[in-house]
């Protein structure tokens, strides 16, 4: 097999097995739980190597496991048992579980490969060389195993509770009062979160782990609403990016796990730029129509109240709209083309009327108000 191709391959797999816990996450605000963790699971792996003196032992991932839950637990005791919000507690616990696996890795660990380096950005370039062999037989890269197994428990866990997650996600005291348990349902996705981090720590790091399980869920959510697309989009633009940053990392002969963390945020970046309903472009674009449309509707109404009166002749007039409305002439100029082109008013030498669609949408609109209230 390339090995070019086992690097994507892997960085598809660890985009995908961590977009399904991340939408969550997102949903719920809680995004910076995945920093927590992926950071406060290094003295999980130290401990267990220490019991284990076998960085390939399975007791090391569930150590840090452990470790990840043990994370979301002190936070949630901090964050009911304190005055601090829940994104303060978070930011006082993990930096303290960090900094001891640091210590413990620059004190007892300087003469294995568990560094402060691979902590932080691991290595796909060294994804190849790590290879599963089953009865003498070359299975491929072994963290591709890995996370391709994590992939397929997070499918799992989604097709059995999504009903659950979705439910506690969006409404928790609806969820408690059907009879879920939203706080079993908490830390089953918790535990989704942490042994989705501790199987891509070894090859990616923890700051892209953070860049995998944040980025394509907020990309996702910005482009739907739905939450099943939202699965989609998150997978696909996690493969995407993946694919992207490793032959931007090739062409700068760079860090892999740099590039594809730059490609996710070049991504982010324009998906807020000019997602279709939610980006910053389109809300300018809805704002400025809202403007129009509001000066429209004002500007009907006006002439409706002052139609037929003695004042008409003054109040109705093209040239009184800017000292009405204090609108700029370029502005009142192209209201006054919107609404012609819409067949709602005319110009009769400087002195605006209503057309009978005009009428009979003012009247409407009145209808309504009225209606509302």
């Amino acid at each position: 097999m390339n090995p070019d191709f086992e690097i994507i391959l892997t960085a598809s797999l660890v985009s995908a097995a961590c977009s399904i816990p991340g939408i969550f996450l997102v949903l719920r605000k809680m995004a910076m739980m995945s920093d927590a963790i992926g950071h406060a699971i290094l003295p999980g792996i130290v401990i267990g190597y220490f019991i284990t003196q076998n960085l390939n032992s399975p007791l090391l991932i569930l150590g840090a496991g452990l470790a990840g839950l043990f994370t979301v637990f002190i936070v949630e005791m901090v964050n009911k048992n304190a005055l601090i919000k829940e994104d303060a507690s978070i930011g006082m616990v993990f930096p303290m579980f960090f900094s001891i696996g640091v210590i413990l890795v620059t004190l007892f660990a300087g003469n294995i490969h568990i560094d402060t380096d691979s902590i932080l950005l691991g290595e796909l370039a060294f994804v190849p060389f790590d290879r599963l062999w089953l009865n003498g037989v070359n299975m491929g890269p072994r963290v591709a195993w890995v996370m391709g197994v994590i992939l397929i428990l997070n499918v799992i866990f989604l097709a059995l509770f999504f009903k659950e997650l979705k439910l506690s996600t969006f409404d928790k005291a609806l969820a408690a009062s059907l009879g879920f348990v939203p706080v079993a349902i908490h830390y089953g996705l918790m535990t989704s979160v942490s042994l989705t981090a501790v199987a891509a720590f070894d090859a990616v790091g923890s700051i892209l782990v953070v860049a995998f399980m944040v980025i394509p869920p907020a990309i996702a959510w910005l482009l739907t609403d739905d939450l099943k697309m939202m699965f989609f989009y998150s997978v696909l633009s996690g493969v995407i990016c993946s694919i992207g940053g490793f032959y931007l990392a090739v062409l700068l002969d760079s860090s892999i796990a740099g590039a594809i963390t730059t490609v996710f945020g070049i991504a982010l970046f324009l998906v807020f730029l000019f997602s279709p309903e939610k980006g910053y472009v389109s809300t300018l674009r809805l704002r400025r129509l809202q403007r129009y449309t509001f000066a429209e509707l004002a500007l009907l109404i006006h002439l409706d109240n002052h139609k037929n009166t003695a004042a008409e002749v003054v109040e109705n007039r093209r040239d009184h709209l800017q000292d009405h409305f204090n609108w700029e002439t370029a502005f009142s100029e192209k209201v006054l083309v919107n609404l012609k082109k819409k067949n709602l008013l005319s110009d009769e030498s400087g002195l605006l009327k209503l057309s009978e669609a005009g009428e009979k949408l003012v009247a409407e609109k009145k209808q309504a108000f009225f209606s509302a209230m």
